[in-house]
């Protein structure tokens, strides 16, 4: 299980580098600023190390609006995994170096037409759940400080000029969607009422789906997360009062509740989900040994079985999108897992589409509000645009 946690993290940058490699990124790299005085306040990475962001900062038209998005990497949920994280950047900041800003973090406006000027902040993840736990293990030496990890930065954050800010986006993809969600309304509340603000969800949308062995993988993960690290105070309580807690952490059953705009953005063939949760490493040896790492190596039951994945997918999609007039969503049919922090899939030419409209388009169309924007792709293997992806 403490593989499981980590393996959407080192995927995405593996994909990262089969997409164009470093070549892609060298336009721009951004140095890592640590809230030093984080530390005071408890608020640290897993090791007691201060957290850190990356930033850069807006111009001409775009000089007082931010985005500020999430990163992801996975979850830990007991000593093993969360021991493991700190001799790592998903940690401990000690490890943190400069990163890349791609697709949504652009500065370029070939690939980021809507937010390339905008103030653009990555938030560094070293919590291990979704910036939303709290609590100490003494015998560990391990913090759980994400739920606080959040507040310093945003705090900090402000007091660079977000207070003023004319419009804002949180981000987040992965486990950092997870927080966007999670987060989104509090996001909101921290600004002026007049301030334009909206949330934006990528790969956010972990389902609590019956696997192929019958069980639910992915739900006792999240037990172990909300539970090891202190999370459920910090959960919505509009899903807490009415479920278990441990559920509260699946987007799927408080998304509904969340006031604040809000973008979905997830593949209907999530490679994480089938990799970790629907064919988890435990039936590596059985009939989905090739299946769960390759789809073009599944066989139609298989496919069927990931039709009803995706059925279910747009079903929660669908509601999503009723419960709110100012939500939209994007779902396609393609294999991967993350797509607006990849340049190879965000925004350019005969990239992944729907209805000939591509993934950032529809991100500034919505957040924008030039068009109502509900994106919902045909069963694979109609989507003829999926070939930037590497499942």
């Amino acid at each position: 299980m403490k593989f499981l946690l980590r393996i959407g993290f080192l995927a995405l940058i593996s994909t990262w580098w089969v997409d164009g490699g470093m070549g892609a990124f060298t336009d721009l790299m951004v140095d890592l600023t640590l809230v030093k005085s984080a530390v005071a306040k408890g608020a640290v990475c897993l090791d007691g190390s201060p957290p850190g962001y990356h930033i850069q900062r807006g111009f001409g038209s775009g000089a007082n609006n931010w985005l500020v998005d999430l990163e992801g990497g996975g979850w830990c949920s007991d000593k093993w995994s969360c021991q493991y994280r700190i001799k790592t950047p998903l940690g401990s900041s000690k490890y943190m170096e400069k990163i890349f800003f791609p697709a949504i973090l652009s500065n370029r406006s070939e690939e980021n037409p809507d937010f390339y000027n905008w103030n653009r902040v990555r938030v560094r993840y070293c919590d291990g759940a979704s910036f939303a736990g709290e609590g100490y293990n003494k015998e560990l030496g391990l913090y759980f400080r994400g739920q606080r990890i959040w507040s310093a930065v945003m705090e900090e954050l402000m007091g660079l000029g977000m207070s003023s800010a004319k419009q804002a986006l949180l981000s987040g993809c992965s486990a950092g969607g997870v927080a966007s969600a999670l987060h989104c309304d509090n996001f909101r509340a921290l600004f002026r009422p007049q301030t334009i603000v909206k949330c934006h969800v990528d790969a956010g949308l972990f389902l609590d789906y019956v696997d192929v062995s019958g069980q639910r993988g992915l739900r006792s993960v999240f037990d172990s997360v909300v539970t090891f690290q202190g999370v459920a105070q910090n959960l919505p309580e509009s899903c807490t009062s009415r479920m278990n807690a441990s559920l509260c952490f699946f987007p799927e059953n408080f998304l509904n509740g969340i006031k604040t705009p809000m973008f979905l953005l997830n593949t209907a063939y999530d490679t994480w989900q089938i990799e970790n949760s629907l064919a988890p490493v435990s039936v590596k040896d059985g009939p989905w040994k090739f299946c769960r790492l390759n789809y073009t190596k599944c066989d139609s039951s298989q496919i069927e079985f990931l039709q009803g994945f995706r059925k279910r997918m747009i079903t929660v999609a669908e509601s999503f999108y009723q419960s709110k007039a100012t939500n939209g969503v994007f779902i396609n049919s393609c294999f991967t897992h993350g797509q607006s922090v990849l340049p190879g899939t965000w925004h350019g030419k005969d990239y992944p589409s729907i209805e000939n409209k591509g993934v950032a388009q529809s991100v500034g169309d919505w957040y924008f509000n030039r068009s109502k924007v509900k994106l919902i792709d045909c069963p694979h293997p109609c989507d003829t645009t999926c070939h930037n992806y590497v499942s």
